[in-house]
Parts: C-alpha cells; structure tokens; sequence
C-alpha cells in the first residue's frame, strides 16, 4: 500500500469510501461528512496552505484517506479531517502510517491538532487515546458536523 497526496481523479473513489464507512457506522445524516457540499471534491478543497489530503492505495484501489486542514478561528490548531479506512485496510497500520504523516505535516504549521468523531466508532476512539489525542467535553467550536459526539486535541 502505498500513502501519497490526492489527487483529481481520486475525489469520486474517496467520497465513495467515506459514504460507505458512514453508512456502516450510522452516520449517513445531516450533521455529519455526509451532508458536506465538498465530500466528492477533496483535490480542490485542500489545495490551501496548510491543508493536505492522502490517500492510502492498494493496487489502484483507495483504501483509507485522511485530512489536514485549518480550524476557522484558531490559527495554531489543525483539524484531523475525515480519516476514514474500507474494512479490509483496518487493522494493518495503514491508518497509524497515516497518521503520521498528517501528523509530521501539522507540526510544520500548527501547534495543536482536534478532531470530531462518534463514539459509537469505538476502534477509531482507542486508535486516537492510544496515538495521544486528550477526549475535550465539548467541540473546540461550531462546526457543521454538529452530529459528532466525541471530540479530541493533541498538542503537536
């Protein structure tokens, strides 16, 4: 498998990974990625300074993704952004590899790093307490994922 940056052609197979994970889930909903008006244009999306998408590929298939990109309002905190991995990518340190390079791109432009979940993804919980991300009670700010009920920071 191999992790690089996204590109055009991969909007289409990332959105598509995603509904499938949300559906599994539960979160295929208002409130949640679901409903975001950029999910199949993620190329263009983080194209800005200090915004980066990856793509984790397995023989021309996307398996896993996630995103790096700025929280509105809190210029030294980075947003872990709709990190998602297919059923079969689970479990195999694709998303720890991930991580780590979102992770080594948001200390060269943030200080702290939050992300937005659900609890009932409970692998996902363990993955970010076990990679260092402190649970917070309440959201950093008013995000339109308003479904989401579990939210972490990691200082960088």
């Amino acid at each position: 498998m191999i992790i690089r940056e996204i590109e055009e052609k991969d909007n289409k197979p990332v959105e598509q990974l995603i509904r499938t994970c949300l559906i599994e889930f539960g979160a295929n909903k208002p409130g949640t990625a679901w409903a975001d008006p950029d999910l199949g244009n993620f190329y263009h999306v983080y194209r800005p300074e200090g915004s980066t998408y990856w793509v984790a590929e397995d023989e021309g298939r996307i398996a896993a993704g996630c995103g790096i990109g700025p929280v509105p309002g809190y210029p030294h905190i980075c947003e872990l952004q709709k990190m998602y991995a297919c059923q079969e990518a689970r479990g195999t340190g694709i998303a720890a590899e991930l991580l780590r390079v979102a992770l080594d791109f948001a200390k060269e432009h943030y200080e702290q790093c939050y992300l937005e979940t659900f609890h009932n993804m409970t692998a996902a919980n363990k993955f970010y307490l076990k990679h260092g991300f402190i649970p917070m009670d309440k959201p950093l700010s008013a995000t339109e994922h308003f479904a989401c009920d579990a939210w972490y920071i990691k200082t960088l």
